[in-house]
Order: C-alpha cells, then structure tokens, then sequence
C-alpha cells in the first residue's frame, strides 16, 4: 500500500463510500444514506457484516424481521425524507434477496431511492451448486439477481473490487436523480465481497451532494403560457412530484396570482392546505366530485409532477376530448404522455418561469367560483358520511375520529385496499407533505413496515410527531412484524386495524362488476368450513405493543387518545361494516376487464354498462 492508496475489501469500501456522502438540507449537512436495513445470512454476513460493524454508529443498522418489509419501510423512510435520503437493505444470497422484489418494485412504481446490497453465488463457481442457488443449465451467470433488473433504475454485479470505483457512484447518482430516481441494486458474490484491492483515499473523501434543478426549456415555457393565457377553464392537477421538488409554495403562488383550481392525486396528498380556497380535491378514481367535475369540463389542465396513473385520469376519463394537457415534469417519460404539451424540468423553477410569462393572467372568475362552488358540495359531503353516529362502523368515520384529534405534522399513511380510498377522499390536510397513501404499486403489507420507516426518519427532525397507521385486516394479516420491530427499536407507531373481515374492498368490485361474493371476505371463502374472527389484539400485544379492542368511532376517538399518550406502539382494533359506509360519490370510470360472455345476466348487464363510459376514453390525444 503506498500513501496514497488504502487496502480494503470490497465490502469495507462499499460502506466507507456510503459513510462519507452527504447531503445538504436547508442549511444543515446529514448523509445521504440514514442507515440500512438488514436479515444476515450466509451471503452477506462474514463480509458486509464485518465491515457494517466497524459503521454500526455511523450507519445504523435495523434488523428487519422479513427482506419485503425492510423494503418497504426503506421506501417509507425516503418518502418521509423528500427523496432526499436513502436506506440501504442488504439481504442474503437466495430466498433473502429474492424477497426483496416486491419491494423493489413498489420503489421503482414510486421513483423511490432504496439502495439494494445483496448476496449472490460465488464468481470463482469453485463450489457449485452452493446451498440456495438457482440453476440455469444453459446459462451459469444467471441467477435470482437478474430478477432485479426489471424492478432496479441501476443493476450491476460487482465481478471485482476495482468495480466499485464506478458502480458505487453510478447507483448513488441514480438514486440522487430527480429524472430517473429510484431503486440500485448492487449484486455482491460471497467471495467477491472479501477480496481486497488497494482504493485511491481520495475515493472515500467527504462529498457534499445536492439534488440537480433542471430548468425548463424557454419554448416549452412559452408555449405552455401561451396555452394558460388563453384558457376558459384552467386547471392544475398536483401531483407527489410538487413535494419532491420543494415546489409547495411556488405551486400556492401559482394558482393565487392566476386564480386557477388546484386538484390533487393520490401522491400529492397534502400539496395544498384543506381549507384554501383554491382546494378543489382529490381527483380521479378515488377523487371527489368537485375535482372531477371541473376535470370534465377543464380545457387547459396543467399537471404538475405527475405521472398521470389511470386511478388519476379515471382511464383516460376523466377530462374533456379537447382538454389540452400540459405536463411540467422533470422526467421526460412523464412529461410526453398522451402527446402532453411538455415542459420537461423542476417543478419549482417551472413554475415561477411560468408565472413570468404568464404576467397578471388570471382564470374567468365564473370558473373559478365554479370550482369553489364544486368544493362546498363535496365538503357538506364528506363532513356528513365521516360523521361518528352516521350508520354503521365504518373506514370514514375512523378517519374522522384521528383527523379530528392528530397534531397537524403528525403523519399518516395508508396502502392498498379500501382505506387509501378512503384517506384520500376524506383526510382534512392540517400541514403540508404529511401524508404518504402508497398507491403507485398499490402494495398490502406497506402500510406498518413503511410506517416504521416512516417514524425511523420522522425521528431524525420531528421526534415529537406521531406516525399514524391505517391498515385492513386483510393487509394486517400479510405483514404485521413490523409492530415487533417499532417495538424492539423505540419507534413508536400509532396502527389502527380496521377489520371488515376479509378483502372487502375486492368484493365490492366483485360485487360492482355483476360478480357474486366469492373468496374475498372470509365468510365468502367455499374452503372455509368454520370462519373466526382474529384476536388482532392478542397478537399484537404478544409483540410486544400496547393494543385494545373498540367497539364504535366514540371508544375508537377515546383509544386514540391514550394512544397519543403512550410511550410505544399502539394497536387500536375496530370492526367495520363491509358492505356499508364506504364512500359512492367522486369516482370516475375505472377501467377493468370484464366478461365479454357469461351465464349470468348480472355480469352481462355490468359488462355492458362498463362498456358504454367506453366512449369517453381518450385515445393518446
């Protein structure tokens, strides 16, 4: 080793790079990466193992209880963070790493940083076949990491230590991207990662990192004024993009100082404050009628840091057949979809770039008294079906109950099933970027192990705030050992298990559809002789947490106040109509596949109806 170079293995530099990245947030540097989540094992802990214990203070590592679950809470501590900052999970080689994908592919749905460290089989093959390992009798490179390559924005498999000089940097900058953010997978072979190779010191010097703000092209600013400026109905839809961005309060000028209704996706949740104004609502599937009555009628809809999901355009809908479309989005693919009028850049220089062009132009008042008329509606609706004594249990009504008494920066999250809908249609935002519905993968199991994510990184700059929980009992059931882990770790959660007996949100498509009952609610399951219900509360105290059982919203407001006051985690466990209470205002068309032939006349009928909004599609223009 000469002085200008350092001995390490593979392993030892992969974490050294990663403890001296750094990142600078309003005026204080923290590094990039937090930390990681680990399970050991026979490829990842002689090596990788040996040198995060050496980090163990600089890089704290959360031993997970399940590879998907580290995932997700990797995915919910980089949401928390603004992408910002990332976790690392490094799993074994074989079934370990082989869990991960799912969660791999929730953060690339997402566009979420999550960097991957995995085991993988030996480059030398001197033992082969070893235990876990997947034979290709055709192709001997091939393995369960290349299942990463279509769920990753950067794969590699490090053949050689010298590789990292390139890779490492390459994956952190992926992952750093505005554009093309998201998860890096890094495959280390067992052998590999304790090789040594002498590194250039100068490679594990302290970097300063910034995320890049890519200014808009001026014709496409140009354009996009122009179109603004000559609108009769302007609207903008807010997508996750605007927090991402820091672009909240260019977006508030925006639509101020032009007068234009805001309508806000699943992602963007909590960009505008519930009781401004120019709050329209959520819009789309899981939407409000007061978004998606003037998305109908809109002729110039700016979409703002959106991917423009089908739950979002109602399957291409929602919006009038002449609506023009402009799109500001850093990401080329996004900005260009449906032949949008592109305004490729940063949000938040896009926006006050637009704002210059567009000079004192405001929205026809009509319009705007419109949409604010839209809203009264919607409001009267949702305050009356969230209401406590307003029928049976119900999602609604527990989302009330927590709205009512949360702090304003405690943070909410929700996933897949019933409840995201819910949340979107009915959370009363009290502060901006405090609530994470995962919807981009639509993923049961995210909702407590991306909670604990979430809390890990709340801790780091709110540690006073809650992070409150939404989950069914059907994704209670598929992931729930999290709660053991907010317990082990001192990251305290607040879950309220809402338990309508099964996927019933599933049956009511089902149901929606023409369909009988079939195999979704526990009751409608042909395989089950004798259904029960689960002693959710048992087995949550059994891991550990404070937990109780309510039988109405008054008990649930009660138990969430003792909740509020406890020094862990808490499970509050209501039952809740399956059937009733779920919110039939606001949706618009979905598109789903159904039957073209049937026996049954409902089907037919359903398909038929279905069928018929059809005509409404817009067909890529």
């Amino acid at each position: 080793m000469t002085h200008d170079t350092i001995t390490l293995t593979t392993a030892q530099a992969i974490i050294r790079f990663l403890e001296n990245q750094y990142i600078e947030i309003d005026g204080t540097e923290w590094r990039i990466c937090g930390g990681g989540f680990g399970i050991f094992g026979h490829g990842n802990v002689t090596c990788l193992g040996e040198a995060l214990y050496d980090a163990r203070d600089a890089l704290p590592l959360y031993r997970g209880q399940n590879e998907q679950s580290m995932g997700f809470a990797a995915a919910g501590y980089a949401k928390q963070w603004l992408r910002q900052r990332f976790m690392f999970c490094t799993a074994s080689a074989g079934p370990g790493t082989a869990n991960l994908l799912t969660a791999a592919a929730l953060a690339h749905a997402n566009r979420l940083p999550m960097l991957m460290l995995c085991g993988d089989t030996f480059l030398t093959r001197l033992p082969d076949p070893v235990l876990q390992q997947l034979e290709h009798f055709g192709n001997p490179t091939l393995g369960v990491n290349d299942a990463f390559k279509a769920v990753s924005r950067f794969w590699d498999r490090i053949t050689h230590p010298a590789q990292i000089l390139q890779s490492l940097p390459a994956a952190l900058n992926t992952m750093l991207d505005p554009a093309d953010c998201g998860p890096a997978f890094l495959g280390l072979p067992q052998d590999v990662q304790g090789w040594t190779y002498d590194y250039p010191r100068s490679f594990f010097d302290k970097r300063v990192h910034h995320i890049r703000r890519q200014a808009p092209d001026l014709q496409e600013v140009v354009a996009a004024a122009e179109a603004i400026a000559q609108a009769k109905r302007p609207m903008i839809i807010a997508g996750g993009g605007v927090q991402y961005a820091d672009a909240v309060a260019e977006l508030t000028q925006f639509a101020e100082r032009h007068d234009i209704p805001v309508v806000e996706t699943i992602a963007g949740r909590a960009n505008m404050l519930q009781d401004h104004p120019l709050n329209i609502g959520p819009v789309g599937v899981t939407g409000s009628d007061s978004a998606n009555t003037i998305a109908e009628r809109a002729d110039v809809i700016l979409a703002v840091g959106t991917r423009l999901q089908d739950f979002t355009t109602g399957s291409w809908t929602a919006f009038a057949p002449d609506a023009r479309i402009i799109a500001l989005n850093v990401g080329r693919h996004d900005a260009t979809k449906h032949l949008s009028m592109p305004v490729v850049g940063d949000a938040k220089l896009g926006l006050k770039h637009l704002t210059d062009h567009l000079g004192d132009s405001r929205a026809p008042a009509d319009w705007t008294a419109h949409a604010r008329d839209e809203r009264a509606k919607w409001v009267a609706y949702t305050d009356e079906i969230t209401t406590p004594s307003n029928g049976p249990n119900s999602y609604a009504q527990a989302i009330r109950v927590v709205n009512d008494r949360c702090h304003a920066r405690d943070r909410v999250v929700a996933a897949a099933g019933g409840l995201p809908a819910e949340v979107t249609a009915h959370w009363q935002t009290k502060d901006i970027g405090t609530v994470d519905v995962e919807f981009g993968f639509s993923c049961m199991g995210y909702e407590i192990a991306g909670g604990w994510g979430a809390r890990i990184a709340q801790s780091e700059r709110e540690p006073d705030r809650e992070t409150i929980v939404f989950t069914g009992d059907g994704s209670y059931l598929l992931m729930n050992s999290d709660i053991y882990s907010s317990v082990l770790t001192g990251k305290k959660l607040i879950i309220c298990v809402l338990d309508n007996g099964g996927f019933a949100v599933i049956n009511k498509l089902q149901n929606n559809t023409g369909n009988e009952s079939f195999n979704n609610l526990i009751a409608d399951c042909p395989t089950v002789p004798n259904a029960f219900a689960v002693d959710f509360e048992a087995h949550a105290a059994a891991m550990g947490a404070h937990a109780e059982t309510v039988s109405n919203p008054t008990e649930f407001g009660a138990a969430f106040e003792r909740a509020q006051s406890a020094d862990k985690t808490c499970v509050i466990v209501m039952k809740v109509d399956a059937y009733d209470g779920w919110t039939t205002q606001g949706h618009t068309w979905w598109e789903v596949g159904t039957p073209h032939v049937s026996d049954r006349a409902s089907v037919r009928e359903k398909h038929e109806e279905i069928e018929a909004e059809r005509a409404k599609q817009r067909r890529g223009v």
